[in-house]
């Protein structure tokens, strides 16, 4: 590979400034943009700097994860009286937009705080439970994972083979999950489980609890920066104030993850903005045939296509961070925001891949670091067919993954 003549980005400044072609930010109010410019300070200085050099290596940044906590990424929307931020779904949203600019694993790490943690204890979970882990949880002192896929039950969770059996004073917990975001480094996990009458409740767990163990995977192409594991449950003895009181069934376990995929539509679009805002960038730069490459019809198409796509997604997370703040999103929505924004992120990335030709592969520009992220970020939380056909069924009442 030819070098190129350009300065490399890990001297330059991470001065990324968002498109806002159709003036978006005229409906944002005073705290959203707060809460965004203080994110986005915050990835640039934290983030950026290092991101790079963690994903080749294949390494979690856990020392961000206080500083996560410090800046109120965790239990944004929880109230404030239990160490949340109090915020709208608007500014959540944002926030994970900024973070995914800056990577999906760290992304990951916030959502699965925010949405399959800190939400189920807040909506599902008793009042000792609340006061217990909430405050820790906001403040980074305490990493939790969400325990719900296993091995052979992904996009059909309600197959689970994890189970429970009553005792006089706890539940003895058996079984595993596989594929869990903050997995090996979490104090608390939320697991789903069946009891004896194979009905799903969950149950926390805690770091330490005599028979659970974890496992982290490794030789992973994607979220290379992400700590992802495996659960193991053998004989455990859970005791029985660690159930969430309110959380009955699979209908629980989806409203959690309703609140996920909602970040993650947030989040796709903050990868997609960043691999655009270099590709822009770069086609100003590189000069081929005595003049910059941004002045060739091919490359405006590119870029037209890809700030019209961007366009329509950011117009889409406003629209649903409205219908959330209002409690009128449905999850069809969701699905529909997450499936759509994930597949916005991929074009772009991949365009912009082909747009810095050999420097879109190397590690000096976040562009393949981004792809390879999106191709799991689209998998998980409902893969993008899954998606599909919650839409489907929507539209025609007829649940065809039944």
């Amino acid at each position: 590979m030819q070098s190129v003549a350009m300065t490399s980005p890990r001297n330059k400044v991470d001065s990324f400034e968002s498109p806002d072609f159709y003036c978006l930010d005229d409906l944002l109010m005073a705290e959203h943009k707060l809460v965004r410019s203080a994110v986005r300070d915050f990835v640039k200085r934290e983030i950026t700097p290092i991101i790079e050099d963690y994903a080749q290596r294949a390494e979690f940044p856990a020392q961000l994860v206080p500083k996560f906590g410090k800046i109120g990424a965790f239990g944004a929307t929880i109230p404030t009286e239990l160490g949340g931020g109090g915020l709208d779904q608007i500014s959540y949203g944002l926030m994970l937009q900024e973070i995914e600019r800056g990577d999906s694993g760290m992304r990951s790490c916030v959502s699965v705080q925010n949405s399959l943690v800190m939400y189920p204890l807040y909506s599902f979970g008793s009042e000792e439970q609340k006061r217990k882990y909430l405050p820790r949880l906001a403040k980074g002192e305490l990493l939790g994972c969400f325990g719900l896929t296993e091995a052979n039950h992904g996009s059909d969770p309600g197959g689970m083979e994890t189970n429970f059996i009553e005792r006089s004073d706890y539940y003895l917990l058996n079984g595993s999950k596989l594929w869990i975001t903050n997995g090996p480094i979490a104090g608390i996990a939320l697991v789903w489980a069946k009891n004896e009458q194979g009905k799903i409740r969950c149950l926390v767990v805690e770091q330490g609890m005599e028979g659970f163990t974890t496992q982290e995977i490794k030789n992973k192409w994607s979220l290379r920066a992400s700590c992802t594991g495996e659960l193991i449950f053998q004989d455990v003895r859970v005791p029985k104030e660690n159930m969430l009181p309110e959380a009955f069934g699979l209908k629980s376990a989806l409203k959690c993850l309703d609140q996920a995929r909602y970040g993650i539509a947030w989040g796709a679009l903050g990868a997609a903005m960043e691999c655009y805002e270099v590709a822009r960038r770069y086609a100003l730069e590189r000069i081929q045939f005595n003049k910059p490459i941004a002045s060739f019809q091919l490359v405006q198409k590119k870029l037209a296509e890809m700030l019209t796509a961007v366009t329509q997604a950011q117009l889409l997370c406003w629209r649903l961070g409205m219908l959330k703040n209002e409690d009128k999103a449905t999850n069809a929505q969701i699905s529909l925001a997450k499936r759509n924004n994930i597949e916005v992120a991929l074009t772009v990335a991949r365009e912009a891949r082909q747009m810095l030709g050999a420097m879109g592969i190397s590690g000096e520009y976040p562009i393949m670091r981004h792809l390879m992220n999106l191709e799991s970020v689209s998998t998980y939380e409902g893969t993008h067919d899954i998606h599909l056909l919650i839409l489907g069924a929507d539209i025609t009442g007829i649940p065809a993954f039944k």
